[in-house]
């Protein structure tokens, strides 16, 4: 089917220029606008919620560094690649491993309070696919929030524009990026109180990801895949769309749990829980050398297959066991875990807690390289957005903030060194595709189906089934402009991209896992770069 080329707004009423425009206020566009501005550039800062409502604020177990001297870099890019399944970018993979560690220092010289031991030593932790405990964590379970925190601190005075939400990339005679058209909305209501250009000479997208496809998500509600949706609509490329990495201990709820859950942070596993079913059997032995710390992909997989044997009556959850970790302990490195499971009813020092795999991490996105540079001049991806080759098939725990940090120093560096570079004119509206929504009530027959069939385990039967849901969209050119509207468009846009290359990917790795496929084919051994045409045809290549 023909997806929607250029979203449905009213007519762009006023303009703003400045050198860069970021989308997004999470790590990577923080550290972004950091370092730009350090640089002597105009930046401005755009979020389609208040500043700190991304996924930053949200993550839990850390930032992954080898920065102990036990530890080493190349530790720490084996334990990558390995997670990966063999789709990793090995070299950037070792970018990411070596310039983390000055990336992570910084971040403390610049004020940011990170858990030490008794002996003023930074506290390390293990996660799982880790071989060396390497994980540094803030507030037990709260890095994000300090992350957050301290950059916002960094980058105080710089303009920020919230509840403006990016609708389209504005590009020049040449191709390149000229800014992005941006609808204010209104916070209480959610409908569109104006539209206009912020011209720039550079835009950065930093819109996180896209966890909203799914019914339940560890994902914040702003992670709705907006920037791969814009980037698909300018013509950009996108890679990896399939590979979306499920947490498996997020907080169950119940079968009707719709949005973000609690997540229970790796973390947990690694000072000691262990994953049990109803009937008290462990679910990870004897399924990996690493048992309960197993990469993520393996793990979520696992409880799976043992949810579908409905151990003890129960199909739809396993538990975490953390009572071994004992109260004193729980109490000082899982505060924030520890209350929301006790505001939900279960009280993790006395009792395991039930959970089930979630819509986590999505390791494709727009493909850029390490210095963010996507296929359009002028257009930058950083964090969760981008696609740099660094997680492969599989991301390994705690390098999503980290890849925030490096990838967006390198951003802004290379924006700086080609600053001379002019605002170009931006084509004009008789240019543009013809504009259009996806009506917002559709958005829960998108969940329900990716959920059903494009989650941990997939089907040919299930991906068709998914497919002809999503073609049975209802686009109007003429809907009402609403947030509503314009998250479901851009949902329903790379849900289509995304089963259409699951559908392709006939073999299991890493996060992908095909029921009638279930191992992994060397011949694979390659990513599918999807694009949207000028008619809003979907076309895929391999790489």
């Amino acid at each position: 089917m023909a997806l929607v080329r250029r979203l449905s707004a009213p007519a762009p009423t006023w303009q703003r220029e400045t050198d860069v425009v970021i989308v997004g206020s999470g790590v990577a566009g923080l550290v972004t606008a950091r370092d730009l501005r350090a640089a002597g550039l105009r930046v401005l800062i755009v979020t389609k919620d208040r500043i700190t409502q991304g996924s930053t604020t949200w993550a839990q177990g850390g930032v992954a560094a080898a920065i102990d001297p036990g530890d080493t870099p190349a530790l720490h890019l084996r334990d990558t690649l390995v997670a990966g399944a063999g789709l990793c970018d090995e070299a950037a993979v070792a970018v990411l491993v070596d310039e983390g560690r000055a990336a992570v220092r910084r971040l403390l010289a610049e004020g940011a309070s990170f858990d030490r031991r008794p002996d003023g030593i930074l506290a390390f932790t293990r996660e799982g696919g880790h071989s060396a405990a390497r994980i540094i964590h803030a507030g037990g379970d709260a890095t994000g929030r300090e992350v957050q925190r301290a950059l916002e601190v960094v980058v105080s005075g710089i303009g920020v524009q919230e509840h403006a939400f990016a609708l389209d990339l504005l590009r020049g005679d040449d191709g390149a990026a000229t800014g992005v058209r941006v609808g204010l909305i209104d916070a209480t209501t959610g409908e569109c109180d104006s539209v206009g250009d912020i011209r720039a000479g550079a835009v950065v997208l930093a819109t996180g990801g896209m966890g909203q496809l799914y019914r339940a998500t560890s994902n914040p509600s702003v992670s709705t895949a907006d920037g791969v949706a814009l980037a698909l609509r300018a013509g950009a490329e996108v890679a990896d769309l399939e590979f979306v990495q499920f947490h498996p201990t997020v907080f169950f709820r119940g079968r009707g749990a719709r949005g973000r859950q609690l997540l229970v942070s790796e973390a947990v596993r690694g000072e000691g829980a262990t994953l049990i079913d109803a009937t008290g059997a462990r679910v990870m032995a004897g399924v990996h050398p690493l048992e309960d710390l197993a990469p993520r992909d393996v793990v979520a997989l696992a409880i799976s297959r043992r949810m579908a044997e409905a151990p003890g009556g129960i199909e739809d959850h396993v538990f975490l066991d953390a009572r071994g970790i004992g109260a004193e302990e729980l109490e000082l490195r899982f505060p924030t875990i520890l209350a929301g499971c006790r505001e939900s009813g279960i009280d993790p020092v006395h009792e395991p807690i039930p959970v089930a795999p979630s819509a986590h991490y999505a390791c494709g996105g727009v493909r850029s390289d390490m210095n963010g540079q996507t296929s359009i001049p002028g257009l930058y991806a950083a964090g969760e957005v981008g696609c740099t080759g660094v997680h492969g098939a599989n991301r390994l725990a705690s390098n999503s903030l980290l890849e925030g940090m490096v990838v967006g120093a390198r951003v802004a560096a290379t924006i700086a060194a080609t600053r001379s570079r002019p605002v170009r004119r931006a084509l004009g509206e008789v240019d543009a595709p013809a504009p259009g929504v996806v009506v917002a009530d559709f958005r829960s027959d998108i969940t329900t189906a990716m959920s059903l069939n494009a989650a941990v385990r997939r089907t040919p039967e299930g991906l068709d089934e998914v497919a002809r849901s999503l073609e049975k969209a209802p686009i109007e050119a003429d809907a009402a402009p609403s947030l509503a509207a314009w998250e479901t468009t851009n949902l329903h846009t790379v849900a289509t991209a995304l089963v259409l290359a699951a559908t392709r990917r006939t073999e299991s790795r890493g996060c992908h896992f095909r029921e009638d496929v279930p191992q992994r084919d060397e011949g694979w051994r390659r990513r599918i770069v999807t694009t949207l045409d000028a008619d809003g045809e979907i076309a895929q290549e391999l790489s």
